[in-house]
């Protein structure tokens, strides 16, 4: 793992089909579930799968470097797990559950 935190801090990380790597501290994970969507909470695995095997993935149409991964939940509902890639690593900076793909560039699969 090449980023500033240690193996204690990082909640989780993993490989993208895009190449890159995601992670998030165990802290930055506290504050996605318990204030920005605790409708996340319990949902790491479901994040995981999201971000390790995405239905699509869309980059940012206001920043390049941010790539939104959604993987189908069911009829219409959506996972969406929105990471940013600066230099080579990536790291999560939210994730939410959604009933619509928002625009931007489609890029995988292609």
């Amino acid at each position: 793992m090449t980023n500033a935190f240690s193996e204690h801090e990082i909640q989780f990380d993993v490989m993208t089909p895009l190449g890159f790597r995601v992670h998030v501290s165990r802290s930055y994970w506290e504050l996605i579930v318990n204030v920005k969507h605790p409708m996340m909470a319990k949902r790491e695995a479901d994040v995981r799968a999201c971000l390790q095997q995405p239905d699509q993935v869309r980059q940012s149409r206001t920043d390049n470097l941010v790539y939104l991964f959604y993987k189908l939940e069911h009829e219409r509902r959506w996972i969406c797990a929105v990471a940013k890639q600066l230099d080579g690593a990536g790291f999560l900076t939210t994730t939410y559950l959604t009933d619509a793909i928002k625009e931007g560039t489609h890029i995988w699969p292609t």
